[in-house]
């Protein structure tokens, strides 16, 4: 039987502190592992749960808490999560199949159980596969241990990022972008203190994108270094994998394997035959502005588009252009300007998943606006229509969880017709009513707009 309700306590009222260095460590010492050799796994649980009271009942923190573990408990209680409740269930099981079967991390399945699934029948605990909002795509391991694990809701459909169900591996290693074991009482909520997890994201090994996580949970044996470890070669060994899948098999005289990601990003990242480019924020607009435009250029033409009506020595377009050139070699070609390759860019890849009528897949490709920091008058253009189309289409669909992620999203955090359109769409008895109803009053409030008014 799956717990479906989460209780919610009161705010936990958080003192803000400098960063607090646990001075039984040195700087030797790996600051993701919970314990270091020869810890005593009884009186570092005790001391832990000690720093964890003291916490909740006056927001400070001991010495005994690390800073990864403290600075997650400071997102936990910012994001009222409830101390003794259980993760909630966000896909159930029709949505949960149709979801995972087409999640980029199920081609790797395979390696995950070659991998993990072994050692998790043999050790006594789990493995589980997570997507990049926590969601639990599998959780597989000893029979004995998944009964006791759904007592807290560590189930497939359960949501375990951190704004969800507090400190954990896989809610803690999404947030902070890195491997990390979290042990027995340094969880947020109590009922999954008796539990030990560690656990790695997995990335696009072409882009970057955040896919999700691989963890394994089970009892203190496993605040051992090599459970880190393991993770770890286990999301390297994943990416590896999807990088031979996404390999192209093109013949000789096909030009080279291109992708351009700039959307979340300040300076877009350029991968070509494996060789990955950061590139300036000026030659981001121009890839950018050229993997939009296949036929190419002409020199005015992308001068109006970087710099707008401004007056420009059109010596400054060609010095950038050959800047660039020397970065990234022949696919930068001229008359026009124009790249000489077919090119994968995250900008395209996402308008054509919306004209297709695929949100669910446009939003999980799109990271943020399109090179936000960027002023050029054609990158602006192509973020604004970009972002509207997909708001758009997230509204037209009433899809809960599309609204959600939507407005749990940095740039939709002030979108009050979001909110008011994801309060519609979700279920009477939802436990996650309460929390966007107050998220819809405080933004009429910031608006100076009366109560159950949409902007506008």
């Amino acid at each position: 039987m799956r717990i479906r309700l989460s209780t919610v306590d009161r705010p936990v009222r958080v003192q803000e502190a400098g960063p607090v260095v646990n001075p039984s460590l040195n700087a030797s010492v790996n600051p993701w592992l919970a314990m270091t050799p020869g810890t005593d796994p009884a009186d570092r649980s005790r001391a832990v749960h000690a720093g964890w009271e003291q916490f909740l009942a006056h927001g400070a923190v001991t010495p005994s808490v690390r800073p990864v573990v403290a600075d997650s408990w400071r997102r936990s209680a910012d994001a009222r999560v409830a101390r003794d409740g259980v993760a909630p269930i966000a896909l159930e099981a029709g949505d949960l199949e149709a979801y995972r079967s087409e999640h980029p991390l199920a081609r790797v399945l395979p390696l995950f159980r070659e991998l993990l699934g072994a050692v998790a029948h043999d050790g006594a605990h789990l493995f589980a596969v997570c997507d990049e909002l926590g969601r639990m795509l599998w959780v597989e391991g000893h029979r004995g241990e998944l009964r006791r694990a759904e007592r807290m809701n560590f189930v497939a459909g359960a949501r375990w990022d951190e704004r969800h169900a507090g400190t954990n591996a896989p809610g803690t290693a999404l947030t902070v972008g890195h491997p990390v074991q979290i042990f027995s009482t340094e969880h947020f909520s109590r009922p999954v203190h008796p539990w030990t997890c560690a656990a790695a994201p997995v990335r696009d090994p072409y882009t970057g994108r955040l896919l999700g996580a691989v963890d394994i949970t089970g009892g203190d044996h496993l605040a051992a270094p090599h459970s880190l470890a393991l993770v770890q070669a286990t999301a390297r060994a994943a990416e590896a994998q999807l990088a031979a899948l996404d390999r192209p098999t093109a013949s000789a005289n096909a030009g080279p394997d291109v992708s351009v990601s700039a959307l979340g990003r300040d300076e877009a990242l350029l991968v070509t035959h494996g060789r990955r480019v950061r590139l300036s924020r000026r030659h981001s607009e121009i890839v950018v502005l050229l993997a939009c435009h296949p036929d190419g250029l002409t020199g005015d033409r992308l001068a109006t588009l970087l710099y707008g009506e401004r007056t420009v020595d059109p010596v400054t377009l060609r010095a950038e252009l050959s800047r660039l050139r020397r970065r990234v070699g022949p696919l930068l070609g001229s008359r026009p300007y124009r790249l000489c390759a077919p090119v994968r860019c995250d900008v395209l890849t996402a308008a054509d998943q919306l004209t297709a009528g695929s949100p669910h897949t446009a939003l999980r490709t799109y990271q943020g606006p399109l090179l936000p920091l960027s002023e050029a008058p054609g990158i602006r253009r192509l973020r604004a229509v970009l972002d509207d189309r997909l708001r758009r289409a997230v509204l037209a669909s009433r899809d809960a969880e599309l609204l959600r992620r939507w407005a749990e999203a940095p740039w939709g955090e002030g979108d009050l017709e979001v909110r008011e359109a994801l309060l519609a769409a979700l279920p009477a008895h939802s436990p996650d009513r309460a929390s966007v109803a107050r998220g819809a009053q405080r933004l009429r409030l910031a608006y100076g707009l009366p109560d159950g008014d949409l902007a506008g």
